[in-house]
Protein backbone atom coordinates (compact mmCIF):
# COMPACT_ATOMS: atom_id res chain seq x y z
CA UNK A 1 0.00 0.00 0.00
CA UNK A 2 2.94 2.64 0.64
CA UNK A 3 4.61 1.83 -2.39
CA UNK A 4 1.62 2.33 -4.35
CA UNK A 5 1.03 5.66 -2.47
CA UNK A 6 4.55 6.44 -2.81
CA UNK A 7 4.33 5.97 -7.21
CA UNK A 8 1.26 8.30 -7.25
CA UNK A 9 2.73 11.13 -6.04
CA UNK A 10 2.84 14.25 -8.10
CA UNK A 11 5.68 16.12 -9.62
CA UNK A 12 4.31 19.44 -7.60
CA UNK A 13 4.22 17.64 -3.96
CA UNK A 14 6.25 19.81 -1.79
CA UNK A 15 6.47 20.63 1.82
CA UNK A 16 2.82 22.21 2.84
CA UNK A 17 4.60 24.34 6.19
CA UNK A 18 7.50 24.74 8.48
CA UNK A 19 9.24 22.21 9.62
CA UNK A 20 7.21 19.45 8.34
CA UNK A 21 10.05 17.46 9.91
CA UNK A 22 9.77 18.96 13.53
CA UNK A 23 6.16 18.17 13.41
CA UNK A 24 6.03 14.92 11.69
CA UNK A 25 8.35 12.90 12.55
CA UNK A 26 7.57 11.88 16.22
CA UNK A 27 4.32 10.37 14.76
CA UNK A 28 5.37 8.93 11.82
CA UNK A 29 7.89 6.94 13.69
CA UNK A 30 5.34 5.94 15.95
CA UNK A 31 3.07 4.68 13.67
CA UNK A 32 1.04 7.17 12.52
CA UNK A 33 0.65 6.15 8.73
CA UNK A 34 -1.20 9.22 7.86
CA UNK A 35 1.78 11.50 9.34
CA UNK A 36 4.14 9.01 7.48
CA UNK A 37 2.67 10.00 3.94
CA UNK A 38 2.18 13.81 4.23
CA UNK A 39 6.45 13.86 5.68
CA UNK A 40 7.11 11.78 2.29
CA UNK A 41 5.14 14.04 0.05
CA UNK A 42 6.40 17.21 1.69
CA UNK A 43 9.86 15.77 0.82
CA UNK A 44 9.04 14.36 -2.08
CA UNK A 45 11.13 17.41 -3.69
CA UNK A 46 14.15 16.37 -2.48
CA UNK A 47 13.91 13.20 -3.74
CA UNK A 48 13.71 14.55 -6.70
CA UNK A 49 16.17 16.81 -6.65
CA UNK A 50 19.19 14.29 -5.19
CA UNK A 51 17.81 11.72 -7.33
CA UNK A 52 18.67 14.25 -10.38
CA UNK A 53 21.92 15.42 -9.24
CA UNK A 54 22.62 11.18 -8.72
CA UNK A 55 21.22 10.20 -12.15
CA UNK A 56 23.13 13.15 -13.90
CA UNK A 57 19.21 13.74 -15.90
CA UNK A 58 15.59 15.22 -15.00
CA UNK A 59 13.50 12.99 -12.85
CA UNK A 60 9.51 12.61 -12.98
CA UNK A 61 7.36 10.49 -10.34
CA UNK A 62 5.78 7.77 -11.79
CA UNK A 63 8.40 7.33 -14.83
CA UNK A 64 11.83 6.62 -13.64
CA UNK A 65 12.15 4.07 -11.43
CA UNK A 66 15.23 5.97 -9.27
CA UNK A 67 12.26 8.22 -7.80
CA UNK A 68 10.89 4.70 -6.30
CA UNK A 69 14.13 3.99 -5.00
CA UNK A 70 14.68 7.39 -3.85
CA UNK A 71 11.06 7.54 -1.67
CA UNK A 72 11.87 4.08 -0.88
CA UNK A 73 15.06 5.60 0.57
CA UNK A 74 13.35 8.62 2.18
CA UNK A 75 10.66 6.31 4.06
CA UNK A 76 13.99 4.18 4.98
CA UNK A 77 15.29 7.44 6.37
CA UNK A 78 12.50 8.43 8.45
CA UNK A 79 12.49 4.90 10.64
CA UNK A 80 16.24 4.93 11.27
CA UNK A 81 16.71 8.97 12.12
CA UNK A 82 17.76 9.72 15.54
CA UNK A 83 17.42 13.40 16.62
CA UNK A 84 19.46 12.78 19.79
CA UNK A 85 22.77 12.37 17.55
CA UNK A 86 22.15 15.93 16.47
CA UNK A 87 22.07 15.92 13.60
CA UNK A 88 19.04 17.13 11.16
CA UNK A 89 17.01 15.13 8.96
CA UNK A 90 17.46 16.42 5.83
CA UNK A 91 20.84 16.21 5.03
CA UNK A 92 20.85 12.77 6.72
CA UNK A 93 17.52 11.97 4.65
CA UNK A 94 19.46 12.79 1.71
CA UNK A 95 22.63 10.68 2.57
CA UNK A 96 20.22 8.09 2.83
CA UNK A 97 19.17 8.37 -0.62
CA UNK A 98 21.71 8.80 -2.56
CA UNK A 99 23.34 5.82 -1.01
CA UNK A 100 20.09 3.90 -1.20
CA UNK A 101 20.58 4.92 -5.69
CA UNK A 102 24.26 4.18 -6.25
CA UNK A 103 23.34 0.76 -4.68
CA UNK A 104 20.96 0.58 -7.08
CA UNK A 105 23.12 1.54 -9.64
CA UNK A 106 25.64 -0.88 -8.94
CA UNK A 107 22.81 -3.37 -9.17
CA UNK A 108 21.45 -2.70 -12.62
CA UNK A 109 25.10 -2.59 -13.68
CA UNK A 110 25.79 -6.05 -12.19
CA UNK A 111 22.73 -7.49 -14.07
CA UNK A 112 23.06 -5.73 -17.38
CA UNK A 113 23.84 -8.46 -20.32
CA UNK A 114 25.24 -6.81 -23.68
CA UNK A 115 22.53 -8.22 -26.28
CA UNK A 116 24.32 -9.84 -29.01
CA UNK A 117 23.18 -8.42 -31.53
CA UNK A 118 25.03 -4.91 -30.28
CA UNK A 119 28.26 -6.85 -31.61
CA UNK A 120 29.24 -6.89 -35.28
CA UNK A 121 29.16 -9.84 -36.19
CA UNK A 122 29.88 -9.92 -39.96
CA UNK A 123 32.87 -8.44 -41.50
CA UNK A 124 32.31 -5.90 -44.77
CA UNK A 125 31.53 -8.74 -47.34
CA UNK A 126 28.95 -10.69 -44.85
CA UNK A 127 31.02 -12.91 -43.99
CA UNK A 128 30.25 -14.46 -40.30
CA UNK A 129 33.49 -13.13 -37.63
CA UNK A 130 34.86 -16.31 -35.77
CA UNK A 131 37.22 -16.33 -32.82
CA UNK A 132 40.20 -13.28 -32.87
CA UNK A 133 37.96 -11.05 -34.62
CA UNK A 134 34.38 -11.96 -32.74
CA UNK A 135 36.23 -11.32 -29.41
CA UNK A 136 38.34 -7.95 -30.71
CA UNK A 137 34.67 -6.38 -31.84
CA UNK A 138 33.21 -7.68 -28.13
CA UNK A 139 36.18 -5.75 -26.73
CA UNK A 140 35.81 -2.59 -29.08
CA UNK A 141 31.96 -2.39 -27.51
CA UNK A 142 33.42 -2.79 -23.67
CA UNK A 143 35.95 -0.13 -24.13
CA UNK A 144 32.89 2.02 -25.95
CA UNK A 145 30.33 1.69 -23.25
CA UNK A 146 33.11 2.53 -20.52
CA UNK A 147 34.04 5.57 -22.55
CA UNK A 148 30.42 6.48 -22.33
CA UNK A 149 30.22 5.95 -18.37
CA UNK A 150 33.60 7.80 -18.22
CA UNK A 151 31.60 10.81 -19.90
CA UNK A 152 28.94 10.39 -17.87
CA UNK A 153 30.60 10.04 -14.53
CA UNK A 154 32.83 13.35 -15.57
CA UNK A 155 29.63 16.06 -16.01
CA UNK A 156 28.05 14.47 -12.71
CA UNK A 157 31.26 15.10 -10.77
CA UNK A 158 31.93 18.26 -12.18
CA UNK A 159 28.29 19.20 -10.87
CA UNK A 160 28.88 17.89 -7.46
CA UNK A 161 32.51 19.65 -7.09
CA UNK A 162 30.55 22.65 -8.57
CA UNK A 163 27.83 22.64 -5.72
CA UNK A 164 31.24 23.02 -3.23
CA UNK A 165 32.92 25.78 -5.23
CA UNK A 166 35.21 23.90 -6.74
CA UNK A 167 36.12 23.28 -10.55
CA UNK A 168 36.83 19.84 -11.87
CA UNK A 169 39.82 22.09 -13.84
CA UNK A 170 41.17 22.89 -10.49
CA UNK A 171 42.19 18.96 -9.69
CA UNK A 172 45.18 18.84 -11.00
CA UNK A 173 46.51 22.18 -9.07
CA UNK A 174 44.29 21.18 -5.53
CA UNK A 175 46.19 17.86 -5.83
CA UNK A 176 48.87 17.60 -3.42
CA UNK A 177 52.58 17.35 -5.37
CA UNK A 178 54.64 15.74 -2.59
CA UNK A 179 53.30 11.56 -2.38
CA UNK A 180 53.22 11.72 1.20
CA UNK A 181 51.08 14.78 2.00
CA UNK A 182 48.99 13.28 -0.87
CA UNK A 183 48.37 10.06 0.62
CA UNK A 184 47.75 11.81 4.24
CA UNK A 185 44.65 13.97 2.40
CA UNK A 186 43.50 11.05 1.04
CA UNK A 187 43.55 9.11 4.02
CA UNK A 188 41.83 12.35 5.72
CA UNK A 189 38.86 11.81 2.90
CA UNK A 190 38.82 8.21 3.64
CA UNK A 191 37.95 9.04 7.65
CA UNK A 192 34.99 11.27 6.16
CA UNK A 193 33.32 9.13 4.12
CA UNK A 194 34.00 6.01 6.32
CA UNK A 195 31.76 8.45 9.55
CA UNK A 196 28.52 9.21 8.92
CA UNK A 197 28.38 11.95 11.04
CA UNK A 198 31.37 13.56 9.37
CA UNK A 199 30.13 12.53 5.75
CA UNK A 200 26.67 14.15 6.63
CA UNK A 201 28.87 17.09 8.02
CA UNK A 202 30.22 17.77 4.59
CA UNK A 203 27.50 17.04 2.24
CA UNK A 204 24.93 19.04 4.60
CA UNK A 205 26.82 22.03 5.55
CA UNK A 206 29.06 22.21 1.88
CA UNK A 207 31.92 22.42 4.32
CA UNK A 208 35.18 20.03 5.53
CA UNK A 209 34.23 19.16 9.54
CA UNK A 210 37.79 20.80 10.34
CA UNK A 211 38.12 20.71 14.11
CA UNK A 212 36.82 16.93 14.28
CA UNK A 213 38.97 15.59 11.52
CA UNK A 214 42.18 17.53 12.65
CA UNK A 215 41.35 15.19 15.93
CA UNK A 216 40.97 11.86 14.00
CA UNK A 217 44.16 12.85 11.38
CA UNK A 218 47.20 14.54 13.39
CA UNK A 219 47.53 16.61 10.51
CA UNK A 220 47.21 20.66 11.41
CA UNK A 221 44.41 22.48 10.66
CA UNK A 222 46.49 24.81 8.73
CA UNK A 223 47.27 21.52 6.63
CA UNK A 224 43.95 21.05 6.34
CA UNK A 225 42.57 23.95 5.32
CA UNK A 226 44.97 24.09 2.61
CA UNK A 227 44.35 20.45 1.21
CA UNK A 228 40.64 21.52 1.53
CA UNK A 229 39.43 21.00 -1.88
CA UNK A 230 41.40 17.82 -2.87
CA UNK A 231 39.77 16.35 0.42
CA UNK A 232 36.42 17.14 -0.39
CA UNK A 233 37.07 15.95 -4.14
CA UNK A 234 38.04 12.72 -3.17
CA UNK A 235 35.57 12.29 -0.36
CA UNK A 236 32.52 13.23 -2.43
CA UNK A 237 34.68 10.42 -4.58
CA UNK A 238 34.21 7.68 -2.05
CA UNK A 239 30.90 8.72 -1.09
CA UNK A 240 29.14 9.14 -4.11
CA UNK A 241 30.98 5.62 -6.03
CA UNK A 242 32.36 7.35 -8.96
CA UNK A 243 33.98 3.83 -10.09
CA UNK A 244 35.72 4.86 -13.02
CA UNK A 245 36.92 8.68 -11.75
CA UNK A 246 38.44 7.01 -8.90
CA UNK A 247 41.75 5.74 -10.71
CA UNK A 248 42.73 8.98 -11.85
CA UNK A 249 42.10 10.31 -8.65
CA UNK A 250 43.96 7.73 -7.11
CA UNK A 251 41.76 6.51 -4.70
Amino acid sequence: MLLAFLLSLSDDAGPRGPSPAERLLGPAKTGDEAAREELIRAYTPLVLRVGSQVSGRYLTVGRDEEVSVGLMALNEAIDRFDPEKGSAFIPFAELVIKRRLVDYYRRQKARAEVPFSDFTTEDDEGNPLQGLEMRESIAAHQRQQEAEERRYEIARYAQRLAEFGIRFSELVTVCPKHADARARAIDAARIVAGDPLLAQHLVARRELPLRQLEERVGVSRKTLERQRKYIIAVALLLLEDFVHLRHYIAV
